[in-house]
């Protein structure tokens, strides 16, 4: 029988790819209560931007763990958290943001910065 020995790095990321299972499970395991919670309450005692700032602090905080976990955050989902919670604070003081125009904008603003995060200049938005 031989013996691999596998490198630490190799371990250190096959633990990360664990963790970030872990709280990608976390966090639908939230949102799927959260929308399960508020179909419980009546529709008029919820106001309506509720579901999205719920969503957005899930989606905030999942990146947040990441961050502090040292795993690689996913700036597309930060940008749809943050346009999620702004949708949600708008929707609540009445504010109508025109949202389909905002998401166009975040994609786009993936598409030009994904490729420099991969490089490795921004493996975890610190630098």
């Amino acid at each position: 029988m031989s013996t691999q020995v596998i490198p630490s790095q190799d371990i250190r990321e096959t633990e990360q790819q664990a963790l970030n299972k872990r709280l990608e499970a976390i966090g639908w395991g939230l949102f799927l209560i959260m929308l399960g919670g508020l179909g419980l309450v009546p529709q008029e005692q919820v106001p309506g931007g509720v579901w999205l700032i719920g969503a957005g602090l899930i989606m905030l905080g999942l990146n947040a763990a990441r961050y502090w976990s040292q795993i690689k955050m996913s700036a597309f989902t930060v940008g749809l958290g943050i346009l999620a919670l702004f949708a949600g604070v708008g929707d609540l003081l009445g504010v109508d943001l025109p949202l389909l125009a905002i998401l166009l904008i975040l994609i786009g603003a993936n598409m030009i910065l994904k490729p420099w995060f991969e490089n490795g200049r921004g493996r975890n938005l610190r630098d």
